[in-house]
């Protein structure tokens, strides 16, 4: 389930709205993160402490820059989009872009957590963080996005 981008202006050239992404892209970084979020649960410290870190650099880039300026989409768009037929339905940036900066605070929570000893936390938000992933990877749900999307519902009818 993603999030159709409603054209704010006119369609480009392409017939993508304007800002809009191919949802496909940040479901191949969901499945990207999932694998290193995998690696971040299994290798021991400082490892895994160093890969968190890593993983929470991306997704500052995504929730800062948005998504479309992560390396995850930079892979997408040279590597995987001129193989696969143009999407039906394209995609706001900005819900993803909140789904990053969720993924953010997960990935510092268990990166402080991990740094003060407490294993089982950041294990726990380690692992939160996963459980999203995997959904947009495997099912193309982002929760992220959904939770974005439920919050603008609610304010904007307040």
């Amino acid at each position: 389930m993603s999030t159709t981008a409603t054209p704010r202006s006119a369609p480009t050239a392409a017939g993508r709205p304007a800002g809009a992404i191919d949802p496909r892209s940040p479901q191949l970084a969901a499945a990207l993160t999932a694998v290193v979020l995998v690696a971040v649960l299994l290798l021991p410290s400082p490892a895994n402490i160093v890969l968190l870190a890593v993983q929470a650099a991306l997704f500052a880039v995504g929730a800062v820059r948005g998504v479309q300026a992560t390396p995850h989409a930079w892979l997408f768009r040279t590597f995987v989009r001129p193989r696969l037929a143009a999407p039906t339905e394209w995609e706001a940036p900005e819900p993803p872009r909140f789904a990053q900066a969720v993924g953010l605070a997960f990935a510092l929570v268990g990166l402080v957590a991990f740094l003060a000893g407490a294993t089982v936390l950041g294990q726990v938000a380690v692992g939160f963080a996963l459980v999203a992933a995997l959904l947009n990877a495997l099912f193309a749900f982002c929760l992220g996005c959904e939770v974005y999307l439920l919050v603008r519902r609610v304010t904007s009818t307040v």
